[in-house]
């Protein structure tokens, strides 16, 4: 037999749902998982190119996607997923009609459980935010991507209790990133408030999606599996390669001392002195206050 029997050879490892992927949605899910790969290798391959010390946002942003490729090639395979009981039922749904059960993807919660704080560090160090900011930004994050795994596994109508719950989540860290953070990331200089303006604009433009994305798919049944393959796909690549080149090419000329990081490292390819802000997060004492403002601090001289 040829073509992907992905979903025939894994069909007996797990209980499959009435309204599942079809052959199409795993051809997609491992494009997606191949762009995620080949985006990982890009990253690390940018990073060799910079002294060790410079090359905090090249990993971060290389594991980022490197999850999601793990993610998307367990998807592709039909695994990772468990059926649950659609509450829309809709027998006359050319799309949905065969619903009793849905497949519902949680490797793809577990990934965004794990790449979605990597983003949101990316911005926020980006911005050079303390870290008591990042820290409850980062946890914001996490409750909305917990109670979406949570109403997704949900057959009754409490699954949109979690949604609300995700959703005011969602807006405090929409809050951070675009009222606490750009001020701040301007307060650094012209060029780290450009990247942080338009890295920060993608990233909250495409998230905004993702609820639409759930509310039609894992909420409200109304599109296909291979529909939500499609969208979550599309938001994904945008969210994470994307996202990720546009932030590395943003960081050619930005040292991480700039952003008031202190990253020692030591042997060949470790970085020459640079003078650094003080804040908290990797050695910062204080870069920028969440107002935008410049807090005084002594400049000191520190090896990056």
């Amino acid at each position: 037999m040829s073509g992907n029997q992905a979903l025939n050879t894994n069909q007996a490892v797990s209980l499959q749902a009435d309204l599942a992927i079809t052959e199409r949605a795993s051809d997609w899910y491992f494009t997606v998982c191949a762009i995620m790969t080949v985006a990982t290798m890009a990253f690390m391959g940018m990073s060799m190119g910079q002294p060790r010390g410079n090359r905090l946002f090249h990993y971060i942003t290389a594991g980022i996607t490197m999850v999601a490729a793990i993610a998307y090639f367990t998807m592709g395979a039909g695994l990772g997923q468990v059926p649950i009981l659609a509450e829309f039922m809709r027998p006359y749904s050319s799309q949905v009609g065969a619903a009793g059960t849905r497949e519902i993807f949680y490797v793809r919660y577990i990934d965004w459980f794990v790449t979605t704080p990597l983003l949101l560090l990316d911005l926020l160090l980006t911005a050079g935010l303390p870290t008591a900011t990042i820290l409850i930004t980062i946890l914001a994050d996490e409750v909305m991507i917990v109670t979406g795994l949570v109403g997704a596994l949900t057959n009754s109508s409490y699954k949109w209790g979690y949604f609300v719950f995700g959703m005011l989540a969602f807006l405090f860290v929409f809050y951070q990133v675009a009222i606490v953070g750009l001020p701040a990331a301007r307060a650094l200089g012209a060029q780290p408030g450009s990247v942080y303006l338009r890295c920060g604009v993608l990233t909250l433009g495409v998230w905004f999606l993702y609820p639409i994305a759930w509310g039609i798919s894992e909420g409200g049944n109304v599109i296909h599996p291979d529909g939500e393959a499609i969208f979550y796909g599309i938001l994904d690549v945008i969210a994470k390669p994307v996202f990720g080149a546009m932030l590395i090419m943003g960081h050619r000329n930005i040292l991480p001392a700039d952003l008031g990081l202190n990253i020692r490292e030591s042997g060949p390819g470790a970085g020459v002195g640079t003078e650094k802000r003080s804040n908290g997060f990797f050695g910062r004492k204080h870069a920028a206050g969440t107002d935008g403002h410049v807090a005084n601090n002594t400049t000191t001289t520190t090896t990056v």
